[in-house]
């Protein structure tokens, strides 16, 4: 038998080998399919939850809003003791009392003297070193079932009225960004800065 032939039974072995290859190849899964479905999957796991909801552009205006010490920041607007007194009992008194003394909420006059005694009151007249804090504090926070609503005279009115409550400003007094920055509070040097020596251990 020449070199060039070959044996049927050598014929038919090899055609059954080609044919159980070809069989072991196409049962397996295609090589790319596995792996894209894996890692979908696991990205899905490691993603973070879809929760919350986008925050409106005049929300974020809202807070991007900063008052100093120094009255920088403070917006344009007025606001006398008088238009304060009316604001303060239509908005403030239901939680801080019909005379700023508390109720469900903190008192916010009275108490100057107490911060060395055994109950101190921290109060706007007694405790709080800046008057445009007070301001900033309002507008951003109060009242507390509609924080930053009120406009900036009503903010101004609020905070001259506390302000003349607490004994600080007269009855005919008016705020407005210059008298505000202006007002001298009780307690101003009542805090020290955070590297300060005079500063006790925490």
């Amino acid at each position: 038998m020449s070199t060039s032939e070959i044996h049927p039974r050598a014929a038919w072995r090899a055609a059954g080998l080609a044919l159980l290859l070809a069989g072991c190849a196409g049962a397996g899964p295609a090589p790319s399919a596995a792996p894209s479905a894996a890692a979908a999957g696991l990205a899905a796991e490691l993603a973070p939850p879809q929760r919350g909801r986008p925050v409106p552009a005049e929300a974020l205006a809202r807070g991007d809003r900063h008052v100093f010490p120094d009255g920088r920041g403070l917006p344009a607007g007025r606001g006398s003791v008088a238009q304060g007194a009316a604001l303060y009992q239509a908005q403030c008194a239901a939680c801080h009392g019909v005379d700023g003394r508390g109720l469900t909420a903190e008192e916010l006059v009275g108490g100057v003297g107490s911060l060395a005694s055994a109950e101190p009151e921290k109060t706007v007249g007694s405790y709080w070193p800046h008057a445009s804090t007070l301001f900033d504090f309002i507008r951003r926070s109060m009242p507390l079932h509609a924080p930053g609503s009120l406009k900036a005279d009503e903010v101004y009115a609020l905070s001259a009225w506390l302000l003349h409550a607490n004994g600080i400003l007269p009855a005919d007094a008016v705020l407005d960004a210059t008298t505000l920055a202006a007002v001298r509070m009780p307690n101003r040097a009542g805090f020290v800065a955070v590297d300060d020596p005079r500063r006790p251990p925490p």
